[in-house]
């Protein structure tokens, strides 16, 4: 898979998936899954764009069996209606980010260094530097039950980046590798959703090698 990434200042401040800049970016489909196929495969899309300081994400999910019950960033998200972006902004060997984000804007963002070595917990007051807004309030419990279209919207800063590894700076021809996730491990319709497609007996979205390629333009 490859994602072409244009370069567009994209200011963080609304999370209306068509409005403003956003309307210029095309939206990328997450349409694989993983283990068998879910009985509720919500349509998720994500739009991506960068700058020389930041990258910019939105997703927008078509869902229902929603749920937002994690409250403080690096808590359990993964098991909410969640989203997540997995990148490596340099060579695959030279680890991973992995940022998750819940309906309600709760991230969980890791930096892992590589096999057999442990993982990095960004501390909450840089996680408070990733700007974000989101469409549903920050705790949805009880679950909904009824269909509802669902958006966050955030930006990272590449100078929060470079505090945990080497980063390729964005530009044009410059490749990064990353990939989109869609999950919701502990709703009533559990579901694990990707990007670009990972070939794994079960879910697993620890699998860089199944990485997409992110094409700055």
């Amino acid at each position: 898979m490859r994602c072409k990434i244009a370069k567009k200042i994209i200011p963080v401040n609304d999370e209306v998936w068509n409005k403003s800049l956003w309307q210029e970016i095309s939206p990328e489909p997450i349409q694989n899954y993983m283990g068998e196929k879910p009985d509720h495969f919500p349509e998720t899309m994500v739009k991506i764009a960068y700058d020389e300081k930041a990258l910019y994400l939105m997703f927008q999910v078509k869902d229902r069996y929603v749920r937002a019950v994690a409250a403080e960033h690096q808590d359990n998200v993964w098991e909410d209606s969640c989203v997540e972006f997995f990148f490596t902004p340099n060579a695959v060997s030279e680890g991973y980010f992995n940022l998750e984000m819940n309906c309600g804007g709760t991230m969980l963002f890791h930096f892992q260094p590589g096999q057999d070595k442990n993982r990095v917990v960004i501390p909450k007051s840089d996680c408070n530097k990733i700007k974000v807004v989101h469409s549903l309030p920050k705790i949805v419990n009880p679950e909904i039950n009824f269909p509802v279209k669902w958006t966050v919207a955030y930006s990272i800063p590449l100078f929060l980046l470079k505090k945990y590894c080497r980063v390729t700076q964005p530009g044009p021809r410059v490749e990064w590798r990353g990939n989109f996730y869609k999950c919701g491990d502990k709703t009533s319709h559990p579901h694990w959703l990707t990007w670009s497609k990972v070939t794994f007996p079960k879910p697993n979205f620890h699998l860089p090698q199944f990485f997409g390629i992110l094409e700055f333009q």
